[in-house]
């Protein structure tokens, strides 16, 4: 068995652009999508330290893997991992590996995806931040509303990306 100890993912030099989403709703809506995520859909660079065993083979958690290097953390040794049709063979010890990672195209549902996302985090709220519920009465008429305090936090559910995106969450398409 492979233990993950710690991994380093970098930033991307930019995210895909999705038609209608600009600026920091673009980058925040990426942001969520990928932690939500195990697929990568542009380059960055990813560090994993690793408990590796002989005869196991380790996973990679996010992918695509473009390419990857290690080094055994006890003797400085580098070492190219030996791909196999389901993951890496590594050696014995703790192993630093060191990866690009993500590619494109971006997926039209992907896409979808964020965009519902950037527009339930710009969506007008009536009421002041912080607030968990507000009503206003003009003569007969009257409105309340009530905010769920955990609403930003539940937003990849609640916009329906989280729907769109569940084949990207768990599966391993990088590894077919």
């Amino acid at each position: 068995m492979n233990l993950n100890l710690r991994q380093t993912e970098g930033a991307p030099e930019a995210y895909p652009e999705v038609e209608g989403v600009t600026g920091d709703d673009l980058a925040v809506a990426w942001m969520r999508v990928e932690h939500y995520t195990k697929v990568r859909f542009t380059a960055r660079e990813v560090e994993w330290i690793v408990q590796g065993e002989t005869g196991c083979v380790w996973y990679p958690p996010l992918g695509p893997v473009l390419s990857i290097e290690g080094e055994i953390m006890e003797s400085g040794v580098t070492f190219s991992p030996t791909p196999c049709s389901i993951g890496y063979h590594l050696p014995n010890g703790v192993v630093k590996l060191t990866a690009s990672v993500g590619a494109g195209p971006v997926p039209q549902i992907v896409t979808i995806a964020v965009k519902r996302l950037a527009a339930y985090f710009a969506a007008e709220v009536s009421a002041p931040a912080g607030v968990r519920s507000h009503s206003l009465s003009v003569g007969d008429m009257s409105e309340s509303t009530s905010f769920s305090p955990d609403r930003i936090a539940r937003a990849m559910q609640e916009s329906g990306a989280a729907d769109l995106l569940r084949a990207y969450r768990s599966a391993t398409p990088w590894l077919s």
